[in-house]
């Protein structure tokens, strides 16, 4: 009989084996060096267009924007990813309702970018642009057909001609690691401007929707100022026709006149002023004045919508203005009720 083939299992490994192995683990996780994250690969990047309309940002971007002058403020010294750190924290916490405002007015940019976009492709600096854009692409592919035809024949004379043209710098020279360094150092030094116009525009932008909004509410109250300056003409043309009718059988005294539309305001005004210095040689054309004038509305009456400080005057005695026929009458009415008195 075959006997049965048995497998020898390996002994267990001791718990200070396994602790040595852990570690090891550890170490080379730790040795090796994190990767830096960078862009996706296999995502495309959004070509910016000169001269054309600026791309919405995102509701988050557009909150990072409003709270990060804030928290600036608050903490002066503290730097810009710290800054973006606590909002990005502050944003999860935020209520869904509050960040359902910041995602609508995202939408709604993103809905006037798509207008501005659709207006901007057919104008003709997006044509102009869009020919730079493929003759540089023509450009750049016969370089590369020039740069393999050269490989593959092996001439140099491509170096000596094209190239010096292009690149003026040998590459992997002490000079051109310095020119690249400068380059960098002016790349970051723009961005961190770009950033800086990034926020200054967000707040230029706050600034302007909030004029814009003054402009309307004034545009409003002006409205409203025309509407009621009509119903005061209105009402003064309305004052002066209920005058002319009722002092049309009424001649001014020395002269014989009659008040017309015209003449309304120097006739008061001198009737005002020959009743008030001869009260008594007129007594009978102060009583037809009373017969004539009750019948007028007192709170509509051209004496009652004169200005306070104009009233006062005339209360004191000074004299008014004979443009204003508002305030002649006033004073004719005291006269006369004066004269009622007496």
């Amino acid at each position: 009989m075959g006997g049965v083939k048995q497998e020898q299992a390996d002994p267990p490994a001791s718990k200070d084996s396994q602790h040595t192995d852990n570690a090891q683990e550890d170490n080379q996780s730790t040795s090796q060096p994190v990767k830096k994250r960078g862009w996706p690969k296999g995502k495309k990047r959004k070509k910016v267009l000169p001269n054309g309309p600026k791309a919405p940002v995102t509701g988050y971007v557009r909150f990072l924007n409003e709270r990060r002058e804030h928290i600036r403020t608050l903490h002066p010294d503290l730097p810009f990813p710290e800054i973006t750190k606590r909002l990005g924290a502050e944003w999860s916490r935020l209520a869904p309702h509050d960040k359902q405002r910041y995602l609508d007015e995202a939408e709604r940019d993103k809905m006037q970018y798509a207008r501005e976009l659709k207006e901007y492709q057919k104008s003709e600096a997006y044509q102009i642009t869009c020919a730079k854009v493929q003759d540089k692409r023509i450009k750049r592919e016969e370089l590369t057909s020039v740069i393999i035809n050269a490989n593959s024949s092996g001439s140099t004379g491509f170096k000596n001609s094209d190239l010096t043209t292009r690149f003026d710098v040998p590459i992997f020279t002490e000079e051109f690691l310095d020119q690249n360094k400068a380059r960098e150092a002016e790349l970051r030094r723009l961005r961190k401007a770009n950033v800086e116009f990034e926020e200054q525009n967000a707040v230029l932008q706050k600034h302007i929707a909030d004029m814009f909004s003054a402009k309307e509410r004034l545009e409003a109250e002006l409205g409203q100022d025309e509407l009621r300056t009509q119903a005061l003409q209105r009402h003064l043309q309305a004052i002066k026709q209920t005058l002319l009718n009722s002092l049309a059988t009424v001649p001014l005294p020395g002269t014989g006149e009659t008040p017309s539309i015209g003449t309304l305001d120097s006739y008061l005004s001198r009737l005002s002023s020959a009743l008030e210095s001869r009260p008594h040689e007129h007594r009978a054309l102060v009583l037809k004045l009373q017969e004539l004038l009750p019948h007028l509305d007192r709170r509509s009456d051209p004496w009652h919508v004169c200005h306070h400080s104009v009233i006062k005057q005339a209360a004191d005695s000074q004299p008014a203005s004979e443009s204003d026929s508002g305030c002649v009458s006033h004073r004719l009415a005291s006269f006369l009720a004066h004269a009622s008195v007496t």
